[in-house]
């Protein structure tokens, strides 16, 4: 039945008067947000595993909501999506494209473009040039072949064909690189910088194609043309410098972003779309190129993406895309020819791209896997795409069945990315697994490198304090790797921050010798490197936490370093709060520890290098057990027994003998079943106990000067030991192994319920925060490949054993400027 739109109200007045709220415009949105959202989302999660992006399942999601599949129920397509909604839904989802396309517009810098050189140039204009070619040569199949067709323009036709085809999806592509960690490599760099030329090329493109949609008046389309022209003279000679001087009253020298500016720029957003559509190309162009006169990169930028993102590409984005799957009819693909049609379409969109891609990187002497993997990276569709079909179908220049299949295109070439490429090429990852095992191993006596990790700007006091202390004045210099962990969301932002950092390592260092560091968490660590003899060079890794660990690993791995320092998920502050920075970074931790090439310390930061305490000096005392982590951290101590202004204290917890003998014999065994989220677990390997005693009893290992050292009576329970140094506040940073191989006075506490069980189970008594601990804790793990697997374990006492008893003693050495 017919509905008359202006007899559609926007709110009912509810079900017990009668009225049902899916006859009303409003209710009926909502109804039809939470639909797509819902589909959309359970999609894009159970495609996650294939690594696709968010737009393949947003597509998808409309097309299985529209007459393709749910809509074959009429009842259903009347109720949910009749047609009078159509308009309500495309215009909420429009104002999201506009914002986007803002966003878009933000995120591409004129001047990297500039730069990027001849190679990306040449890339992209053959990957637009043939494309645009073979879609001319489509458009005479499909125009001769579709019924209907041939009543539209021969030229419009043609520009929208051949636009189609040629397009890359910038921001999809930077998704998909990123995903695939390919974004800091040679092939990532090209690809970004060559989809950067086709974007603007695209949106000229897409201008043309607009402009020749109209009334088929030739003159009418040159008049669109020169103001369209007219109109981005104006945006970039008046607006920008305009937009330059707002973001100079909002850079971080000031202390807030004044309001009134985000404003203006958002309603700069909408008057900019009026005017182009007043000029007959699209209101979404107006939108970027008004987000291409935003200068990049300052807090203006940022605080305008936080502003926006999340409800542009969260709530409003996904609608634009399922009312694109909602006008696709796959039913209307009929018939042997038209999926005939399908299948040529498909392979001459991709022949274009990839072979034209291919060709010229080939003659720029690019290797042929890499060359090839360029040529599916630019195959990508996305965003405009669907744009350019959408507004061919609005101007009446594609069909059903057409649109339709172009739809299908896109999804497909798109959908085909991700596992073609992991198929064909990885990144090279030069180095073996014998890094690093120990402080002295794998680099030259004469450099012991250290790679930093930290979160933000709060994790720098303490490492730059750790690092220090740690720095050698006598034996050999410290070489400092500090990386700066970013998480990969699936908000545009994270790709812009690796877009605009530097791209020439995996991942990406900074190879600037001089000048200034833009970064200032590098830039807090290179005025730090001029102190001493510590060589800084800083890096970013950014990753879904999932994955995280593996840049970590790889960089430890090729950079041979000694030892990784990892902050803590949670930070304590002097007044007790506790920041936690995620249960995702701890997930982080754990994996490093399982799969890192080399020694890892997990620092747990309570204050360390804040200056509230007036001794200059550093007070660190190493808690020592036995076994191959204490050892390590034995010789981390020993190390920082060199640094004058650090004064460091061995505390060795003994086991004493009891007079009746009446001990206890503790014997762990593994206990799989057990989870290692809540359990400790200790390694499986075999230790030789003999050996290991000749290794801690050398009489060097220790402080030479014993009569002056520390000599206290530990309680029974080890546990109050530990903590009550932990308390004492004699110490700003505690030193301890992570204990896989426990003595027996640990092993007493084995099956202790285990807060942070990656700390092992003395780390773990130190960085509880219910312990009323005020020391800084760092736990060591050394590596071993022999001692990698570890399992839970349960206790079992022997009441009838003979031997050392479980009570113990502590005997302490202080050391000063002497070797450990």
């Amino acid at each position: 039945m017919a509905v008359n739109i202006t007899s559609i109200k926007t709110s009912s007045n509810g079900a017990w008067q009668g009225d049902n709220p899916l006859d009303f415009a409003f209710p009926l949105l909502i109804l039809q947000t939470i639909l797509i959202l819902a589909v959309s989302r359970s999609l894009a999660f159970l495609l996650k595993p294939l690594r696709q992006p968010k737009v393949i399942a947003e597509i998808v999601g409309g097309i299985l909501l529209g007459p393709s599949a749910f809509g074959r129920n009429h009842h259903y397509m009347h109720r949910v999506f009749p047609k009078w909604s159509a308009p309500i839904l495309e215009s909420v989802a429009s104002i999201g494209l506009l914002f986007f396309l803002f966003l878009v517009g933000l995120e591409l810098d004129l001047s990297s473009i500039r730069r990027s050189g001849s190679r990306a140039f040449g890339i992209a204009a053959a990957g637009i040039t043939l494309p645009f070619v073979c879609g001319i040569g489509v458009a005479f199949v499909l125009r001769s072949t579709v019924a209907g067709e041939d009543q539209v323009g021969y030229g419009q036709f043609i520009v929208f064909m051949g636009v189609a085809l040629s397009i890359t999806a910038f921001p999809v592509l930077a998704r998909i690189l990123a995903e695939l960690k390919l974004l800091t490599t040679r092939v990532g760099e090209t690809a970004m910088a060559a989809a950067a030329f086709n974007d603007v090329a695209a949106w000229i493109l897409l201008a043309l194609a607009v402009a020749l949609a109209g009334d088929g008046v030739p003159v009418v389309s040159v008049w669109v043309m020169l103001s369209g022209l007219g109109f981005v003279g104006f945006m970039m000679l008046a607006v920008r410098p305009a937009m330059r001087w707002v973001a100079g009253r909002c850079s971080s020298e000031h202390d807030a972003v004044d309001e009134a500016y985000i404003c203006l720029t958002l309603a700069g957003v909408m008057a900019s779309g009026f005017l182009t559509d007043l000029i007959g190309i699209h209101a979404i162009f107006g939108a970027f190129v008004f987000g291409l006169t935003i200068p990049k990169g300052g807090a203006f930028a940022e605080r305008l993406m936080e502003r926006i993102e999340d409800f542009v590409s969260g709530l409003l984005l996904p609608l634009y895309f399922a009312s694109s799957g909602l006008k696709t009819d796959v039913a209307s693909i009929r018939g042997g020819k038209s999926w005939g049609l399908l299948a040529l379409v498909i392979t001459t969109a991709c022949a274009g791209k990839i072979l034209g891609t291919f060709a010229v990187a080939m003659m720029y002497m690019i290797p042929a896997r890499e060359a090839l993997v360029l040529g599916l990276l630019m195959n990508t569709k996305g965003l405009v795409e669907l744009i350019v079909l959408n507004i061919g179908k609005e101007k009446k220049v594609l069909n059903d069945e057409t649109f339709a299949i172009l739809v299908l295109m896109a999804l497909f070439t798109t959908f085909i990315t991700t596992p073609t490429v992991m198929l064909i090429y990885k990144p090279a990852r030069h180095g073996s697994s014998s890094a690093a095992s120990s402080s002295h191993s794998g680099t030259p006596r004469h450099e012991l490198r250290m790679l930093a990790c930290l979160h933000g700007p709060g994790n720098v006091p303490s490492l730059i304090t750790l690092v220090e202390s740690i720095r050698s004045t006598k034996i050999s210099q410290l070489k400092l790797f500090v990386m700066h962990l970013v998480e990969l969301t699936e908000r545009s932002s994270s790709i812009i921050m690796v877009q605009r950092a530097r791209k020439n390592g995996f991942p990406f260092f900074n190879r600037r010798r001089g000048g200034r560091w833009h970064d200032r968490l590098s830039g807090a660590f290179q005025a730090y490197s001029q102190l001493g003899r510590v060589k800084v060079r800083p890096t970013t890794a950014i990753s879904a936490l999932a994955t995280m660990h593996e840049d970590i690993c790889h960089v430890a791995e090729t950079k041979r370093v000694a030892v990784i320092i990892l902050p803590f998920h949670k930070q304590y502050w002097g007044d007790e709060s506790v920041e936690n920075v995620g249960h995702g970074w701890r997930g982080v931790n754990q994996r490093v520890l399982k799969h890192a090439p080399c020694s890892v310390g997990l620092l747990v930061d309570r204050g360390l290098g804040q200056a509230s305490r007036p001794n200059p000096s550093q007070r660190v005392c190493i808690v020592f057990f036995g076994g191959p982590d204490d050892r390590e951290a034995l010789e981390l101590g020993g190390r920082m027994a060199e640094h004058p202004a650090v004064k460091v204290t061995v505390v060795r917890f003994v086991e004493r003998e009891e007079a009746d003998g009446g001990s206890k014999a503790v014997t762990l065994r593994p206990s799989p079943s057990k989870s290692p989220e809540q359990n400790y677990s200790f390694s499986t390997a075999v230790m030789n106990r003999q050996k290991e005693e000749v290794k801690i009893s050398q009489p060097s290992i220790f402080s030479r000067d014993r009569s002056n050292g520390l000599e206290k009576v530990a309680s029974s329970n080890v546990t109050e030991g530990v903590v009550a140094m932990g308390r004492s506040g004699d110490y700003d940073l505690m030193v301890v192994g992570k204990g896989r191989f426990p003595s027996a006075m640990v092993a007493e506490i084995a099956d202790r319920q285990a807060e942070h069980a990656e700390l092992g189970p003395i780390g773990d008594v130190l960085a509880s925060d219910r312990n009323g601990v005020v020391s800084s804790v760092l736990v060591i793990q050394q590596h071993d490949v022999a001692h990698a697997e570890e399992v839970p374990v349960v206790k079992v006492v022997d009441s009838g054993g003979g031997g050392g008893g479980s009570s113990s003693a502590a005997a302490a050495g202080e050391m000063g400027g002497s070797v450990v």
